[in-house]
């Protein structure tokens, strides 16, 4: 079976996180998808590159996340979580690249 890419996985996951909370207006469900999304991308991070690269993505993803707030104020919020979520699957792409 054709495994889909982490930098999709993590990207699907800032995206869909905040349209669960958003549509169900429960933000912690968005937040259960949010994690489930960034621990199925963790694990094909470190399987894929190594411990230091998922560490290092795994924070930038979560930094998104985070990010993704105050850049909501500017920008908007759907603007904001696609220009992170964005940011994220190239920044995933460059380090499989560079390890693969």
């Amino acid at each position: 079976m054709a495994r889909i890419p982490a930098g999709a996985v993590a990207a699907g996951g800032l995206v869909g996180g905040y349209a669960v909370a958003r549509w169900t207006k429960k933000r912690p469900l968005g937040g259960v998808a949010l994690a489930a999304a960034g621990a199925v991308a963790a694990r094909e991070w470190r399987e894929r590159s190594g411990g230091k690269a998922a560490a290092g993505l795994t924070a930038a993803y979560v930094a998104a996340f985070a990010g993704s707030h105050p850049l909501a104020k500017k920008v908007g919020a759907w603007p904001a979580v696609f220009s992170v979520a964005g940011a994220v699957a190239a920044a995933s792409w460059a380090v499989g690249r560079k390890s693969g």
